[in-house]
């Protein structure tokens, strides 16, 4: 069976364009306590893009999912805080050509196994703090975001490495965080859980890459 990936985000995605944990940063973060945010900014959701991936033992999937809405907390020129909601209800498997193959999986990560849609609709990304990292190049991440993700119901801090900046009126978040499903009650073909299920076994990590903007 397949893993998936979610929102996400959250990013991540909320803050996949590059653009939702625990990945190594080669720099050093300088952390400093959040500054209260004089902006707000609207996530743009026609605008911002999440995709997920995720791996099983003999293959893999991958998709999108949408932003239905959020913000960005800006104090100067740097990103706060901030949060963003997910469309559970959007999600995509594009990697999936056949029309009744992709209905099939669709249902199966959308039910109880997985995500639980029906009951659970939307997921939510909140950042709790930002660290920026010094001397990054201009072209790679330059924080890292700690925050709290709620899929499922289930609410768990991540943290993983972004690029971030607010320029002309614009705000945006991008990268690519990990996500442990197991810790939001996905446990469906995780080997953490099920003995003996050998290649059918999912990976119990999926990302989400997430690429933000607000304005």
């Amino acid at each position: 069976m397949k893993k998936i990936v979610l929102p996400a985000l959250l990013a991540a995605a909320l803050f996949a364009a590059p653009a939702f944990a625990g990945q190594p940063v080669a720099k050093k973060a300088a952390v400093s306590a959040v500054k209260p945010a004089d902006k707000v900014y609207k996530l743009q959701p026609q605008l911002s893009t999440l995709g997920w991936d995720g791996k099983a033992v003999t293959h893999g999937h991958n998709g999108t999912v949408q932003f239905s809405g959020g913000e960005l907390l800006v104090r100067g020129n740097q990103l706060v805080g901030g949060n963003v909601t997910v469309d559970m209800k959007s999600i995509k498997a594009t990697d999936i050509k056949d029309a009744d193959t992709h209905t099939k999986f669709m249902g199966h990560i959308t039910s109880d196994d997985f995500f639980s849609v029906a009951s659970n609709p939307t997921a939510t990304f909140k950042i709790t703090k930002v660290a920026y990292i010094k001397g990054a190049a201009a072209d790679a991440n330059n924080a890292n975001i700690t925050g709290d993700l709620t899929i499922k119901g289930k609410t768990n801090s991540i943290t993983f490495p972004a690029k971030v900046g607010v320029k002309n009126g614009v705000a945006a978040a991008s990268g690519t965080a990990t996500v442990d499903r197991t810790k939001f009650d996905i446990k469906y073909g995780s080997k953490s859980f099920f003995d003996g299920i050998g290649d059918k076994a999912i990976n119990d990590d999926f990302t989400l890459s997430f690429n933000v903007i607000a304005k």
